[in-house]
């Protein structure tokens, strides 16, 4: 399922900030899995919807795994911006929108990391609907109207957190305050790995989710 203007999901003009996102998201849920269990994995603003659909369905949800996922904090803490790897000549080939992206996401930028990122990455930015993503949304409406993890909730489900050292977009040290509300979690810091970890360590990130999924499938045993 693609989130509203991502992919091939459209968005509705009555859509304008990341509550009406997640409204779309649960009604979504419900229709498709009425009353079922299930569980959730989202990276970057998707990890942040992530937390909302746990916030309204917690009692459904059996597990999540957060990928360098944007919080409900305002100003984050990031770290320097690096570049560990860089190709110059690789870079001054590419058409400028893609050479943009690719500097501003990866801080591997070598000849595999790219030829990842245009897989991967490149096909879902070209379907994004940029008129929503460059709105005012960002500004007036991007963060809930709750807080995901207030002081006193406590979510019992097993938790994977999977982070980027050098991942100056949305950081890992405010991600620290998530073990408090997550009692059996496991929380991966990895270094050489900036926002796309799951390109620059793809297998490490691979063996945690497989752990993850694994550990996912002996509850359902």
């Amino acid at each position: 399922m693609d989130l509203p203007a991502h992919g091939h999901s459209s968005v509705e003009d009555w859509v304008k900030t990341s509550n009406d996102l997640l409204e779309m998201l649960l009604r979504t849920l419900d229709s498709l899995l009425p009353g079922q269990r299930f569980s959730l994995i989202g990276k970057s603003f998707g990890g942040y919807l992530a937390q909302g659909i746990l916030f309204k369905r917690a009692e459904l949800v059996d597990s999540i795994s957060l990928i360098a996922p944007a919080l409900h904090i305002k100003e984050r803490t990031l770290p320097s911006r690096v570049v560990l790897e860089s190709d110059e000549q690789l870079l001054a080939s590419l058409d400028a929108d893609i050479r943009t992206a690719f500097k501003t996401l990866m801080i591997v930028q070598t000849e595999q990391s790219l030829e990842a990122f245009l897989q991967e990455v490149q096909p879902g930015r070209l379907l994004a609907n940029r008129e929503f993503l460059t709105s005012d949304w960002r500004t007036k409406g991007y963060f809930f109207c709750f807080e995901p993890f207030a002081e006193e909730r406590i979510y019992p489900q097993s938790a994977l957190f999977l982070l980027g050292r050098q991942d100056a977009i949305c950081g890992y040290r405010d991600h620290f305050e998530l073990l408090k509300h997550f009692p059996h979690s496991t929380f991966a810091l990895l270094d050489h790995a900036g926002h796309m970890l799951e390109i620059e360590q793809r297998i490490l990130v691979q063996a945690h989710l497989q752990e993850w999924l694994d550990q996912l499938g002996k509850q359902h045993l």
